[in-house]
């Protein structure tokens, strides 16, 4: 039986992995970045283990055992560890600064413009990312992503899967829960979002973490609608 979604006026999305590309983006950018400075290192075993601390510094975060800051902050913490460790010495602070906010340069998957700008026209777009909001802001302009709207687990001083975060955008944008869909590549925020009242869309990314391993997803979650890019996403809502 197909699902009634004619309720939804606003689609709000996961970022990273989702929309963007991060891997690739984050190895293009440190390998040229390290060109540039005369600087060799395993820029692809950084990136990875840079992502990878990822869900358990928010997790640390949610358990209240680190105070919350933004994303940006969170991930430089992680950064001065991993230059470090991969032998990247030398840098100044404005260089490490460069690199830290290469979060803020990521790439779209080639859908992701032209499927945003479909969806734009009948629903209202917006970011529902962990990013806070300057990187958001700064990537959209990067990589020409059409937001209506930016919205970050920083204006809630939460990071999803907490319900704050899907709660808040849904009181943020004046709609009742079943008003609003999420849009994601990762089934666990998807499950998160539909426990509180929200519309789910799954977009699969296979190639979000390379060769590695994705992470372990909850069995048995059924999405309200599947799509394999954006622009088949707006095929099947009519936008």
């Amino acid at each position: 039986m197909k699902t009634d979604l004619s309720s939804v006026k606003a689609l709000v999305f996961d970022v990273f992995g989702t929309v963007v590309d991060w891997r690739s983006s984050i190895i293009a950018d440190l390998e040229a970045f390290g060109r540039k400075k005369g600087i060799s290192a395993d820029w692809t075993g950084l990136t990875d283990d840079w992502r990878g601390a990822y869900r358990p510094t928010l997790n640390r975060v949610i358990k209240g055992e680190l105070p919350f800051a933004r994303l940006d902050d969170l991930h430089r913490g992680t950064l001065d560890g991993l230059l470090e460790k991969y032998g990247v010495k030398g840098l100044s602070e404005a260089e490490k600064d460069h690199v830290n906010k290469v979060w803020h340069r990521l790439n779209p998957w080639p859908d992701s413009v032209a499927g945003l700008t479909r969806l734009k026209r009948k629903y209202l777009i917006s970011t529902l990312s962990n990013g806070n909001v300057a990187l958001l802001t700064n990537m959209a302009r990067h990589a020409g992503l059409p937001w209506d709207c930016i919205l970050s687990a920083e204006l809630f001083r939460a990071y999803k899967k907490e319900p704050a975060v899907y709660i808040g955008a849904c009181d943020m944008l004046c709609l009742k829960r079943d008003e609003v869909m999420l849009v994601a590549a990762h089934k666990d925020d998807l499950l998160a979002a539909q426990q509180q009242g929200l519309r789910t869309a799954f977009i699969p990314r296979p190639g979000e973490y390379g060769p590695r391993k994705p992470p372990a997803e909850p069995p048995g979650f059924v999405p309200d609608i599947e799509a394999p890019s954006f622009v088949a996403l707006a095929e099947k809502l009519g936008a």
